[in-house]
């Protein structure tokens, strides 16, 4: 509360100015449908989801390329819920439609035996002859061949072929979650290690020698995760303390066939629980020698993932990030001593976001391409493992999302990024290249959008698609070696769409609460708005610090534009604390969930009123699910002097109770105080407005018991509210019956109005 009274003048400023810029503004009359009009709210947001899943339009295509060559296929809706098949030659720059769905209705109906549907199958797998005259697709569990000249088809059992995997990475990624693979055979063939009874034994694969390195260990604390050197000649191991991780549990209510409730329980760490720990050792296969390296225990992962350096034996390196998040290391190794060095080592006062960490090793090279937003901003660094000397590849108030590939020979990193183009929305993804010595950036993506691109297998194509949320999108293929437009695929007409009557929503820029930083966010609005009405605000939440969560690409049938047709005005932002802006934008989550960017929110949505008669500040209702279930109750409990109402699912009310990995990323470790002063259940007597919460009894993402204890908080501090247990849902936010309680709940609490009756299935009857 305190908080937000800092605030207070500014904002009183910022509404008085948007005011005063906006005189000739008339004020609007408060929207308050009769029961009438709400059942036909109801009716006409049903007709235009109906109406809008019909229209055909393109917002991407996945490219099914076709062996040796660089040709593919690609499917997309046409008119009458048909579906066209579409071949691409990038080399000759042409496309062409091989068969729509309804014109092999009857062939599909007479070779499978089943009665089809006019152009209704759908076709997983599909490729085409060398000379394109067949294409031999699967549609269901039938393989059929069909002639692209007569469109004849029949069963075939001629079915081999390569397809390529879009979505899979160039260069594969190992994440610190993952253990490693632990080597059992050495690079010689000569031995095979193996744990017995908690010692390390080698074995001769070539006679009856049998070494046995260790002899203090035991089933209680083995040793193991074992790794060979490249020569053969060392194993390197740790000696293990496992703890083990304890369990959640919850109550399956409606099992058929049983009269009781069903127990169960998974493994589950949360914030401050222990983690086995792994010390370092170092085996010398010919004198039987073990060397404990002078690296602390890891207690935090599992053991890591070791990278040699090429040719040389000697040396390897390997990764460690400490518990509580505030420092990242890269520590190489002496096998012939034991003796460490960090090449890498970052620490902070706030956190290092682990799982956005980068590393890529070049053997070779002895070199480390190494993402970090150490300077304030997410970018890459060239490491040279021998001194440890960094140089900055990329630089500027911009923000490194990812790297694609990188290309040693050539001396390149391809890579997505965000905030590095003039005049657009600071989170559009683009996708650049550049040179191991920062020179020669290249966008591969210079149009004004949010694009995304996926490569041919040979990388001499790439298929960009872009648009903006409210700008249809538009699909190319370019040549990588020039960056010029080959041919474009597809760019869809919104003439049939806006026919429907829906309106495309609004991006809304505003001032954070420094009164600099720009806060980015979408607006939807009721096709039927009147101008001259005011229209409550309900907010779609999710503050995870992990991503932002705003939408940057086009898409019209999604709940905010459905929920807004019910009469409201639907807004979503990404407030400070969220990801993909700077690291001091990003801070403001540390030990500080609760904050939730809401300090921002509140100034978006005054301005967004200041602007606009319209929208109807005095009645504010938020939704979310997980962390947005935390962050939507939280609304009610820190904010009620703005928030009136709150639909709450699956919520981590209370951080400790949350997984271990998620919450002291953002919340630290150790576990203190701040978890419980932050906690929606210490909290629960501040609750003002009216509150729905939602959980199904079957989560084993975030507990139930998060909720029910959110709940028995409510109860023992007299607070009312609504409570929503879905029998047998796992984490959601409660599944269409859910949705329907969370449309319901909005009109009675914002509108002042009856929903429909829905057991007596008014809506059918008006």
């Amino acid at each position: 509360m305190a908080r937000y009274h800092q605030y207070l003048l500014l904002t009183v400023f910022l509404a008085a100015a948007g005011k005063s810029a906006d005189a000739q503004q008339t004020k609007a009359t408060p929207y308050y449908p009769t029961h009438a009009e709400v059942l036909q709210n109801y009716k006409a947001a049903d007709a235009l989801d109906s109406a809008l899943k019909k229209v055909p339009y393109v917002t991407n295509v996945r490219p099914n390329w076709q062996t040796g060559s660089n040709q593919f296929w690609y499917s997309k809706r046409i008119a009458n819920n048909q579906t066209a098949y579409i071949v691409v030659e990038p080399e000759k720059g042409t496309k062409k439609i091989i068969f729509e769905s309804g014109q092999l209705t009857a062939e599909v109906s007479k070779a499978t035996g089943k009665p089809v549907k006019d152009g209704g199958f759908r076709i997983e797998d599909m490729f085409l002859s060398a000379d394109k005259k067949q294409a031999t697709f699967k549609t269901g569990n039938t393989w059929l061949k069909c002639d692209l000249g007569t469109l004849q088809c029949s069963k075939t059992t001629d079915t081999v072929h390569q397809s390529y995997d879009n979505d899979k990475p160039l260069q594969v990624r190992h994440y610190r979650w993952e253990g490693i693979t632990a080597d059992s055979v050495s690079p010689d063939k000569q031995w095979s290690a193996f744990v017995k009874g908690g010692n390390i034994i080698v074995k001769s694969l070539k006679g009856s020698t049998e070494i046995k390195l260790t002899t203090d260990g035991n089933l209680d604390k083995p040793y193991g995760e074992l790794t060979w050197s490249p020569d053969s000649k060392h194993l390197v191991g740790y000696r293990i303390d496992p703890k083990k991780t304890k369990e959640v549990y919850y109550l399956l209510s409606s099992v058929p066939g049983t009269t009781r409730a069903v127990l169960k329980s998974h493994e589950y760490d949360q914030p401050g629980d222990e983690f086995t720990s792994y010390q370092q050792y170092i085996f010398n296969i010919a004198d039987k020698s073990a060397i404990k390296t002078d690296a602390e225990k890891i207690d935090f992962f599992g053991a890591p993932q070791l990278h040699w350096r090429d040719g040389n034996s000697r040396y390897f390196t390997y990764e460690k990030a400490d518990r509580g998040h505030q420092r990242f290391r890269v520590i190489e190794v002496d096998v012939t001593n034991g003796k460490t060095r960090n090449i890498i080592d970052e620490k902070t006062n706030t956190f290092i976001y682990e799982q956005r960490i980068y590393t890529y090793y070049s053997a070779k090279t002895h070199e480390i391409v190494w993402v970090t937003e150490k300077d304030g901003w997410r970018h890459i660094y060239l490491v040279d493992e021998l001194t440890g000397k960094e140089k900055l590849v990329t630089k500027g108030d911009w923000v490194v999302r990812d790297v694609d590939s990188v290309d040693v020979k050539k001396r390149q990193i391809w890579f997505k990024g965000s905030g590095n183009n003039e005049g657009e929305d600071p989170y559009f993804m683009h996708y650049y290249r550049i040179g191991f010595d920062g020179k020669n950036l290249t966008d591969l993506t210079p149009e004004k959008g949010n694009h995304s691109v996926t490569f041919s297998p040979d990388r001499k194509y790439y298929i960009d698609t872009y648009s903006e949320v409210n700008i249809a999108p538009k699909i190319v293929i370019k040549n990588t070696a020039d960056l010029k437009t080959v041919m474009e695929l597809e760019h869809t007409d919104l003439t049939g769409l806006l026919a429907t009557g829906a309106k495309l929503p609004e991006v809304f820029v505003a001032k954070a609460r420094d009164g600099k930083t720009d806060i980015w966010g979408v607006v939807y609005r009721p096709a039927n708005m009147d101008p001259n009405k005011s229209y409550p605000v309900i907010e779609n939440i999710y503050a995870g610090p992990q991503d932002s969560f705003v939408p940057k690409s086009f898409s019209v049938v999604n709940e905010m534009q459905s929920i807004a047709q019910l009469g409201f005005i639907v807004v979503q932002m990404d407030g400070m604390g969220t990801a993909n802006r700077s690291k001091a934008f990003h801070d403001v989550c540390w030990h500080n969930l609760a904050d939730a960017g809401f300090a921002d929110r509140i100034l978006w949505m005054q301005a967004l009123a200041a602007k606009y008669p319209q929208v109807d500040i005095s009645r504010i209702g938020v939704y979310g699910t997980s962390a947005g279930g935390q962050n939507s109750a939280g609304a009610l409990l820190f904010h009620p002097e703005f928030y009136k109402a709150a639909v709450s699912a699956c919520g981590c009310h209370d951080n400790r109770i949350d997984k271990q990995w998620w919450n002291e990323q953002w919340m630290g470790y150790p576990v203190g105080p701040h978890y419980e002063q932050q906690s929606n259940i210490t909290n629960a007597g501040k609750l003002q407005g009216d509150l729905m919460l939602i959980v199904g009894e079957a989560d084993n993402n975030v507990p139930p018991e998060s909720t029910f204890r959110f709940a028995d908080a409510l109860i023992k501090n007299n607070k009312m509210f609504d409570l929503l247990v879905v029998p047998g849902m796992g984490h959601s936010d409660g599944g269409p019956y859910g949705r329907k309680k969370k449309r319901d709940f909005f009109v009675k609490h914002l509108l002042n109005a009856e929903p429909p009756a829905r057991n007596t299935d008014e809506l059918a009857h008006n």
